[in-house]
């Protein structure tokens, strides 16, 4: 704690209760309350003490405040000698003080809420004291002499570090009421001070040897002494209470006149004080248009002088610029005109000294020619006999060169040999062991039936139609949601925010369809093992190879197009839905009997009233059937005869090329890369968001989307298909 510090200041609002409070104190016929709580008080002042000492004040209240000390400097705790209700709670109090046993006429003290760490011993001699409140401070104990507390009714400890209660605790016969935290109690026990104040009373008095009586037996002296505090007069009772009844009239007629007189007063201050209001306000924009008008003949001025400035500062750049450029032109030909001058001397140095340096090599040249004349034939004999020695080098190194290689060449050729026979042994040991292997394979599959079983199982769940149809329109959400993930990479990369809330809510639509259709993949893969468990429920004869009979019945099952053929639709049309992969929509087009010819008279419309809800399929089946029709009338002999039926032998392969149901630019996928490692590419598919922004490598770690910070709460692999 600092030994020197600045004293909080209270604010207007605060300064003006406190002042109105002490007044309404001071008023003849006031009542025995002093109230100056929530006036941001940091000591009780002066004037309190002394107005609680001369109107023998009975109820002081000093709640919420900043207070830290109780007893300021030259003040005595006696000027409070007749207060019997003290309030300071919320406040900063960290200790009482000593002598606080002088206040023998309290009956109540709330010290709730402070910084007490101890009570003082004195607080025993206020035997008048009833109700003791404090809880929440930083008290670790209570002292002793709290036992002597006679007429203590109501105790409160609560929200403190005390542990243990003393033992003379067990002396205060009238305590009704005791509020501790029964959890961190060491003495008593916790179960005893769950029991509440009685059973804690019973402990106290059992440790101390006292016998327990109930606080009722007590009361009735604690309630006749305060009685005995006013006093009967010598004219009997009832004399004395008929003179304080108009005493009390009188007081309070007096009270309600000055009560209206004030009121009076208090209006007349009102009007008095809007007055002055009301002519302050004017006086404040008097002032504020004379201000205003000054301010914008300064800036008109201020504006002016700027602008001539200005206008002086152009002329002067105007007049510098044109002399920086003189000089600059002046500097540029005297300095052209000395590079001239350096350049001619240069070059006739350099003349001078080539025409010196020619002279020298003629002189040179010269001498060489008649000196080495006899040596030159010398030279080329030597020269010609050198050539003739190499070349016979060359010619023998040739020679053993050439026989080193054949020699070489027939022990490759032999090795390779040798090695191709090898290969041969082995590779006829390795393929003998693979065909060994395939025979055992097959064998042991023909054997064993639960390979079968799942033979069977993974051949139905891929002839199952709705599961197909379930897995493309998978596929189809997959390609949609990879090209909405790439479009807002985009957007953020170019700063774009149009259009960004309907791509957000198309991709949230998509990941919700997503999920539902993983369901129902699910769901329809458990109805297949539902018929698979039936089956084998079914085949409790053990039939000999009863799976492998299955599963080639399943095999040559014809699909659901060659019965929809057989029962009377167009082979072009079935070819034309399968081509588009709108194979799920064969059971409508036959219920409808549609043919070409009535499809060819349809609108878009129509097919999405039938159940068709693609509208790039619609328009795609149009165009389909109308080229069909084209091209049946430029060459009708291509046309099969009506009374011919074509029965195909085998189930019809789709074709390689399939055209999707939707705008073909749809399907085509650019790669995306990750957006933590960038480079791989993007193949994880994350839910409830829907985006499609990392690879599988980098996904694992992760909890939230990288780009929308959201939960992930679910991870899809993307197989792109090569």
């Amino acid at each position: 704690m600092p030994l020197f510090f600045r004293k909080r200041k209270p604010s207007e609002e605060a300064r003006k209760r406190l002042e109105y409070q002490m007044c309404l104190a001071k008023e003849a016929g006031a009542d025995d309350i002093l109230d100056i709580s929530k006036c941001e008080l940091s000591e009780i002042p002066f004037g309190a003490f002394a107005t609680c000492k001369v109107l023998q004040k009975k109820v002081l209240i000093v709640h919420t405040n900043h207070l830290t000390s109780l007893l300021p400097k030259s003040c005595s705790l006696l000027s409070l000698a007749t207060i019997k209700v003290l309030d300071l709670h919320d406040n900063q109090l960290t200790a009482l003080p000593d002598d606080l046993g002088q206040l023998t006429a309290l009956q109540v003290l709330n010290v709730e809420r402070n910084q007490l760490t101890q009570l003082p011993h004195s607080i025993g001699n206020l035997t008048q004291l009833q109700t003791l409140n404090v809880k929440d401070n930083k008290l670790k104990e209570l002292p002793d002499t709290l036992g002597e507390l006679r007429s203590l009714r109501t105790l409160n400890i609560s929200g403190n570090e005390i542990q243990r209660l003393p033992q003379t605790l067990a002396h205060v016969r009238t305590l009704e009421m005791l509020s501790l935290d029964a959890s961190t109690m060491v003495y008593p026990p916790p179960e005893v001070c769950g029991d509440g104040t009685a059973a804690i009373l019973q402990f106290l008095c059992k440790e101390s040897g006292l016998e327990y009586y109930p606080p009722s037996q007590y009361l009735l002296p604690v309630l006749e002494q305060d009685g005995t505090n006013s006093r009967d007069s010598p004219d009997g009772p009832t004399d004395r209470v008929s003179r304080e009844e108009v005493e009390w009239q009188n007081r309070f007629s007096d009270y309600e006149k000055r009560k209206e007189q004030k009121m009076l007063e208090k209006l007349e201050f009102e009007r008095r004080l809007e007055l002055g209001q009301r002519e302050h306000a004017q006086l404040l924009q008097q002032s504020s248009s004379q201000k205003d008008e000054i301010l914008q003949t300064v800036k008109e001025e201020q504006f002016r002088l700027e602008q001539g400035l200005s206008e002086r500062q152009r002329h002067l750049d105007a007049e510098r610029q044109r002399l920086q450029e003189q000089l600059k032109q002046t500097e540029q030909s005297i300095s052209s005109r000395i590079q001239m001058l350096l350049q001619e001397n240069q070059r006739q140095k350099k003349s001078s000294e080539i025409l010196k340096s020619l002279e020298n090599e003629r002189i040179r040249m010269e001498q060489l020619m008649s000196i080495t004349q006899e040596e030159t034939e010398n030279l080329r004999r030597r020269e010609v006999a050198s050539a003739m020695q190499q070349m016979l080098t060359e010619r023998c190194k040739n020679r053993l060169m050439q026989m080193a290689y054949e020699s070489q060449r027939q022990n490759l050729a032999q090795q390779a040999c040798s090695s191709m026979a090898e290969m041969d042994e082995r590779f006829q040991q390795i393929l003998s062991w693979q065909q060994m292997d395939q025979n055992k394979a097959i064998s042991q599959i023909l054997q064993e039936s639960a390979m079968q079983k799942a033979a069977f199982e993974a051949l139905q769940v891929k002839k199952d139609l709705m599961h197909r149809q379930i897995r493309s329109q998978i596929k189809l959400i997959e390609t949609e949601l990879l090209q909405l993930t790439q479009l807002e990479l985009k957007r953020k990369s170019l700063d774009t925010e149009t259009l960004q809330e309907m791509v957000s809510e198309q991709r949230w639509a998509l990941s919700n369809l997503l999920q539902q259709l993983l369901k129902e993949k699910r769901q329809r893969e458990e109805e297949l093992r539902e018929i698979l468990t039936e089956l084998e429920a079914k085949s409790e004869t053990r039939q000999e190879n009863y799976w492998l009979i299955q599963y080639q019945r399943l095999l040559n099952q014809k699909p659901l197009s060659l019965k929809l053929q057989e029962d009377g639709m167009e082979r072009q049309l079935v070819a034309l839905l399968e081509e588009l992969s709108a194979e799920h929509y064969l059971p409508i087009f036959a219920h409808h009997r549609l043919s070409l010819a009535l499809l060819s008279q349809m609108s878009p419309g129509d097919l999405a009233k039938l159940g068709v809800s693609e509208a790039g399929l619609q328009h795609e089946i149009l165009r389909k059937v109308q080229e069909l029709l084209d091209a049946a009338r430029i060459q009708p002999e291509l046309k099969p005869p009506a009374g011919e039926v074509l029965t195909p032998t085998a189930p019809q392969e789709p074709p390689e090329s399939v055209r999707p149901s939707a705008p073909p630019a749809e399907l085509e996928v650019q790669a995306s890369e990750c957006v933590v490692c960038l480079e791989r590419e993007a193949q994880m598919i994350f839910l409830n968001c829907g985006h499609v922004c990392c690879c599988q490598q980098c996904c694992q770690p992760l909890r939230t989307c990288p780009l929308c910070r959201q939960d992930i709460v679910q991870r899809l692999r993307i197989y792109h298909s090569s």
